[in-house]
């Protein structure tokens, strides 16, 4: 399980900031998945995972029926997924990941902060073949499951055979977290729903697959622009190949 340990090191990149700051972007997916799908969770399993990642968040369910509304009264196209991708110091490939209403304000101020680590901000898809693109679940772990047994299940939807176990130390609750193909997201997660798994978070990521070497210096500079990156509430996630 040699790449799912850098599976995880790559999940704790996307630093969620303040509670305040979470629930707007929640609230962000929230809107893009009912553009998609519509506002009944049972008709559209993209915001069914995305209300899932919201309890575990303990968004308050006032919060969540809120922005369902307002997503069913706006106009499909406020919102756009933006990806932007380039160089930061040291060589160090960005990938930053945003929801937006004006994608001319995004791009300037990703651009910024590209330009003030002396970095170079590429066109998209530029940096692709760096990063693997995946869809993945966290989901309570059943007694007497066979992980073995539901990857074989799965191996039709891209699910990796490498995936992440996590126990929370205060209640003994253990997690798994598998790895699939993006375009599988909706056929992965109904079947977990209907084997009886407990979802508690779905969500996609880039996994760097051509890691680099920093020194401490380097990462303490690197690390202060993603946190600059993540200050702007249209960034959702920031990805690097830094080891």
């Amino acid at each position: 399980m040699g790449r799912a340990f850098e599976f995880r090191k790559a999940r704790k990149l996307k630093r969620w900031g303040n509670m305040a700051k979470t629930f707007t972007r929640l609230g962000k997916q929230i809107a893009i998945a009912v553009a998609e799908g519509g506002p009944d969770p049972e008709n559209n399993s993209r915001l069914r995972a995305i209300i899932a990642t919201c309890k575990h968040e303990n968004m308050p369910k006032d919060n969540i029926e809120r922005a369902i509304k307002n997503a069913a009264g706006k106009d499909k196209n406020s919102w756009k997924t933006m990806t932007y991708e380039g160089y930061g110091p040291h060589g160090i490939a960005i990938f930053v990941d945003t929801l937006t209403d004006n994608p001319t304000r995004t791009v300037a101020d990703v651009r910024s902060i590209f330009n003030k680590f002396n970095g170079t901000l590429g066109t998209m898809g530029s940096l692709a073949y760096l990063f693997d693109h995946f869809s993945l679940f966290t989901f309570k772990e059943k007694e007497g499951m066979d992980m073995d047994e539901m990857i074989l299940e799965l191996i039709d939807y891209g699910v990796s055979d490498e995936f992440d176990e996590e126990e929370n130390e205060d209640t003994g609750e253990k997690t798994i977290t598998i790895y699939g193909d993006p375009k599988s997201f909706a056929q992965i997660q109904s079947y977990l729903e209907q084997n009886g798994y407990e979802i508690i978070s779905a969500d996609f990521t880039y996994v760097p697959n051509d890691l680099k070497d920093v020194t401490d210096e380097q990462r303490e500079t690197i690390d202060k622009m993603v946190e600059r990156l993540e200050e702007f509430d249209d960034v959702q996630n920031v990805y690097t190949n830094m080891k």
